[in-house]
């Protein structure tokens, strides 16, 4: 069993609802969900190229998959998750938008997000005791990727390279896509599909705690928690007093 900690609305707002569709898959139930159709590309190479992301269910990273540490519970994680929701504010966002992300397509902010850079760099620091240590199999994984001397010290130090001043919030909408013209084709069909929730200010006010059940396993989401405190992430004293 791995968790994470992830950005996810309540399944009946509308980015959630959209982002199953888009991917294919319903992370609340884990049922399956037609696709919407794109102009110049077949159903079965939509799916093809959004196989990644629809394991992982629609969500913004804030804590990657990792194991419970010998000794923690699924209790004591949706403890630590209750105490933490109930320190932190909902702050907003100035706007969501479609972009291409390296070689992925993924929703990001348009331009950097404190409150959401912060947000996620507590996350990281707030369940981090419960975290297991990677194994040597994980590390090695990573490293394939190809990581900076800071971004191999957060994998080994916090269990994921791309936290703290190398995190970038994005809600991936594809695989790695190689070619240019089924990219733009994509790009553009979710442009006009996520059209709905992109362009204005976006309350962020909940989390979601992701389950793994093996490895491989798609995630679904156990619950949804909402952000109910008085500390904006961005606040210099959030740091001290959230752990």
């Amino acid at each position: 069993m791995r968790y994470a900690v992830y950005y996810a609305a309540p399944a009946d707002e509308l980015l959630m609802e959209l982002g199953g569709s888009w991917l294919g898959r319903d992370p609340f139930s884990g049922h399956d969900l037609t696709q919407p159709t794109v102009a110049g590309l077949n159903a079965e190479t939509v799916r093809t190229l959004t196989t990644d992301p629809r394991r992982y269910g629609f969500h913004g990273t804030l804590k990657a998959p990792f194991s419970l540490k010998a000794g923690a519970s699924e209790t004591d994680l949706v403890g630590a998750c209750e105490n933490f929701a109930a320190q932190v504010a909902p702050f907003f966002v100035s706007e969501l938008s479609v972009n291409r992300l390296g070689k992925f397509l993924a929703l990001t902010p348009t331009v950097p997000e404190a409150d959401l850079s912060a947000f996620a760099g507590l996350c990281v620091r707030a369940f981090e005791p419960l975290r297991a240590p990677l194994s040597d199999a994980d590390i090695e994984r990573r490293r394939k990727s190809g990581l900076t001397p800071k971004q191999d010290g957060y994998l080994t130090g916090w269990g994921y390279p791309y936290i703290f001043d190398e995190f970038r919030f994005h809600m991936t909408l594809s695989n790695k896509l190689e070619d240019e013209s089924q990219a733009a084709t994509l790009k553009a069909a979710a442009e006009a599909f996520f059209a709905p929730v992109t362009g204005p200010p976006r309350q962020i006010a909940t989390f979601g705690l992701f389950t793994e059940a093996e490895r491989g396993a798609p995630f679904t989401i156990k619950k949804i928690f909402h952000l109910t405190g008085d500390v904006l992430p961005s606040a210099a004293s959030a740091l001290e007093e959230i752990q």
